[in-house]
């Protein structure tokens, strides 16, 4: 099937119960455990020699349903669902950590609270941390071979700044030595990027952004090769990460329309940026289709055609912090808050949001200057998001 229908179908019209009827969609099972005819028959499913769902920790039919529909578009062998997208983050690193070295080789350029969760989680409790620049390919594979660390860290699409890595080379290089790989494929989704199929051990992303879509889901999602699902899924009995049913039912509703709204907000995007291309106030526009882009290349071969994603983020020329603020105060249609991947376009200024705990000198390495902000792109009229943009920025 393609991936389309698959949006719509996977996952939902389990026969349960006495099996008279079959509900078109996944309902929504808030049990916190389940009975069985005989405690016989409990003992086998806790101890996975028959197929049920015992505690709800442990699995629940509305999240399991939701894990099948996510494997499905993702491409891998299993899925587990959480309550965060930095929960599932955190517990794919940990998976892939659990009997390997404790050491982390992480892109330089990453998402603010994914650096937080290295360097003053992980690290404080004896994991070696490493930042380097993951689109220098073969960098990264001569230090994954000098160092063979426990795994690699990086995004399909960075964030903020939209660099893009060449997920496929750099997997085949971590494989060699050993070494798995945890891509965080938020910015992309499994629509226009698939990393399993490219070689990564596992695939995370937040769930509350573009898959949900309504701004009314808090989630995560960490889909794994077969050499990691049984890993995760262990952990996770153990750790406690689960996603509530309701979320999970949400998060799936959310999906059956998911290609249709990513599709309007990566034609969005494509014409905001270059509107902003034009804009005297606006200095730089980083976005995946401008030819100029310093990963095109790997744009090209990696994504789907046509396909560049629903974030911009643009600089604007000569602004303070205030400068900022006074223009997202400004803003009457683009909604000013720290998410992406709603209905409705929103803006993020990352030096008061996404990066605020990293140092002004750790932000202007990475090239979060103070004039920078992010944009997703809603599917709003893009003449409308355009129209609300030139109002703000005067």
């Amino acid at each position: 099937m393609k991936f389309e229908t698959k949006a719509v179908h996977a996952g939902d019209r389990k026969r349960n119960g006495d099996g008279r009827f079959i509900p078109v969609t996944t309902p929504i099972y808030p049990s916190a455990s389940f009975v069985y005819e005989s405690a016989a028959q409990l003992d086998r499913v806790l101890g996975k020699e028959e197929a049920g769902f015992c505690y709800a920790r442990y699995d629940n039919p509305t999240n399991a349903a939701l894990e099948e529909l996510v494997t499905e578009l993702e491409g891998g062998a299993g899925t587990l669902a959480c309550s965060s997208g930095m929960m599932a983050l955190n517990v794919a690193i940990l998976a892939a950590l659990l009997d390997r070295r404790k050491s982390v080789l992480a892109a330089n350029a990453l998402y603010g609270a994914t650096t937080s969760l290295l360097t003053k989680i992980l690290e404080p409790f004896g994991i070696e941390v490493e930042f380097i620049d993951i689109c220098d390919t073969q960098a990264v594979i001569a230090r994954l071979e000098e160092t063979r660390p426990g795994c690699l860290v990086l995004e399909t699409i960075s964030n903020p700044l939209l660099r893009v890595p060449e997920i496929d080379k750099l997997a085949a290089g971590a494989k060699a030595v050993g070494v798995p790989v945890v891509v965080d494929n938020t910015f992309a989704t499994p629509l226009l990027v698939r990393p399993i199929e490219l070689g990564a051990s596992m695939s995370v992303q937040s769930a509350t952004k573009f898959l949900s879509g309504h701004g009314d889901v808090t989630g995560g999602l960490i889909t794994a090769d077969a050499e990691y699902i049984g890993v995760v899924r262990s952990m996770s009995r153990t750790f406690g990460p689960s996603l509530g049913p309701f979320e999970s039912y949400l998060t799936m509703r959310g999906i059956k329309t998911f290609p249709l709204r990513m599709e309007r907000q990566c034609a969005n995007a494509c014409r905001i940026a270059q509107w902003l291309g034009s804009h005297p106030r606006v200095s730089k526009v980083h976005y995946l289709a401008d030819p100029k882009h310093p990963d095109t290349a790997a744009i090209r071969r990696l994504l789907a055609e046509g396909l560049y994603g629903a974030i911009v983020s643009f600089e604007i020329k000569d602004a303070g912090k205030e400068d900022v603020l006074r223009f997202m105060d400004r803003l009457r249609l683009v909604v000013s808050a720290t998410s992406l991947g709603d209905v409705h376009s929103l803006l993020l200024y990352p030096l008061i949001a996404s990066h605020r705990d990293l140092s002004p000198k750790q932000r202007e390495r990475m090239g979060i200057h103070d004039g920078f902000v992010r944009l997703c792109a809603g599917i709003e009229a893009a003449e409308d998001i355009i129209a609300d943009l030139e109002q703000a920025l005067g």
